[in-house]
């Protein structure tokens, strides 16, 4: 599984990826977390706000920072597909 953090480096974008982090511990899921702060690379994806998430290379969630289990939901969705 293959995770992207888009966003400038902000405070809600650090957030974001420790969130995602402690998703990843409690459901015992290994991945990579990039996070992706060029503004031009952040372009190539469909999204009106930051941050973003994305898993595998699908916008799954942006322009806020959801609880951990909320991100646990969205990677137990994306794992099935």
């Amino acid at each position: 599984m293959k995770i992207k953090v888009l966003g400038p480096g902000c405070h809600r974008c650090h957030a974001l990826k420790e969130v995602t982090k402690e998703a990843l511990f409690q459901l015992g899921v290994e991945a990579e977390i990039e996070e992706v702060q060029d503004f031009n690379k952040i372009l190539n994806y469909p999204i009106m706000l930051t941050p973003a998430l994305v898993i595998n290379e699908k916008v799954v969630l942006s322009g806020k920072v959801p609880t951990v289990e909320e991100v646990k939901e969205l990677l137990q969705k994306e794992s099935k597909n």
